[in-house]
C-alpha cells in the first residue's frame, strides 16, 4: 500500500510538471494575467455544512484552497488567500454569529475589490437533504469568469463527475459576496458532503490534489489561451 501511495503521488507530481510545461509555452506570460484570490469558504464561527464523518466544510475548503495556492504559486501567479486557518479575528463589536458572518463576507468583498485585475475563486462543498446527488459544479458572476468556469467544468466532466449534468451556471443573485465583488469571480462547489462515497473522497488528500490540479490548471490554461479570458 505504501509503495502504491508513493507511486500515485509521483504520478501526480509528474502531471503537475507536465501541465506547467504545456501551459507556459503560450505566447503570453502569466505576468499579464489577473491576480488570483483563493477563498476557502466559511471559517471561524461559520463552519458551513458538516460531512458524514463530522468534519466541517470550512476545514475541507481550507485544505483544498491551500493545495490550490501551492499550485498557483508554482505556476507563478502570486496568489492571495482570504484565510490561512480556521480562526478569524472578528472585531469586538461583532458579538453575534450573524454579525460575524456579515462582517466576514464584507471583509472578503473588500479584499477582492482592493486588488487590481483580480480573479476571485471561492472553494465550497455542497449538501442536500438526500444522499443521492453528487458531482462538482462551477458558478460564475460575469462574462470574463464564464469561459474559465466552463473550462473547469470540462475537466470535472473528464476526471471527477460521473455524468455531465452539472454544467457551469451564473451565480445566484442572492449570494452577496459574488455580486459585491466587482471582479470576475468563481464559486466552486467541489462535491456533496451528503453523498457518502463523495464525502469520503472530498476528505482524502489524493482527491483534493486532483481537484486543485483541475482548478488551477484550468484557470492558468484559460488565462494563457489567446482566445480565452484575459
Amino acid at each position: 500500500m505504501k509503495v502504491r501511495t508513493i507511486f500515485l503521488s509521483a504520478l501526480l507530481i509528474a502531471s503537475i510538471l507536465f501541465t506547467q510545461l504545456v501551459l507556459v509555452t503560450a505566447a503570453d506570460s502569466l505576468l499579464y494575467s489577473p491576480r488570483i484570490i483563493i477563498d476557502p469558504g466559511h471559517g471561524g464561527d461559520d463552519g458551513g455544512a458538516v460531512s458524514l464523518s463530522g468534519k466541517k466544510e470550512s476545514e475541507i475548503n481550507l485544505e483544498i484552497a491551500l493545495r490550490c495556492e501551492l499550485l498557483a504559486a508554482f505556476m507563478g501567479t502570486c496568489p492571495i488567500m482570504t484565510r490561512y486557518t480556521e480562526e478569524i479575528a472578528y472585531p469586538d463589536d461583532a458579538v453575534t454569529i450573524r454579525a460575524r458572518k456579515v462582517w466576514d463576507q464584507h471583509s472578503r468583498a473588500e479584499l477582492a475589490n482592493s486588488i487590481d485585475n483580480a480573479l476571485f475563486i471561492s472553494i465550497h462543498q455542497n449538501k442536500y437533504t438526500s444522499s443521492g446527488p453528487s458531482g462538482a459544479q462551477v458558478f460564475y458572476n460575469d462574462a470574463v469568469s464564464e469561459p474559465i468556469a466552463k473550462s473547469i467544468t470540462e475537466q470535472f466532466f473528464k476526471y471527477v463527475n460521473a455524468d455531465k449534468k452539472r454544467t457551469a451556471k451564473p451565480v445566484s443573485e442572492d449570494i452577496y459576496l459574488f455580486h459585491a465583488a466587482k471582479c470576475p469571480a468563481l464559486l466552486i462547489e467541489c462535491g456533496f458532503l451528503s453523498n457518502p462515497a463523495e464525502a469520503e473522497k472530498l476528505e482524502s488528500a489524493e482527491h483534493q490534489k486532483l481537484l486543485s490540479m483541475i482548478i488551477i490548471g484550468s484557470v492558468c490554461g484559460s488565462l494563457n489561451d489567446p482566445g480565452g479570458a484575459k
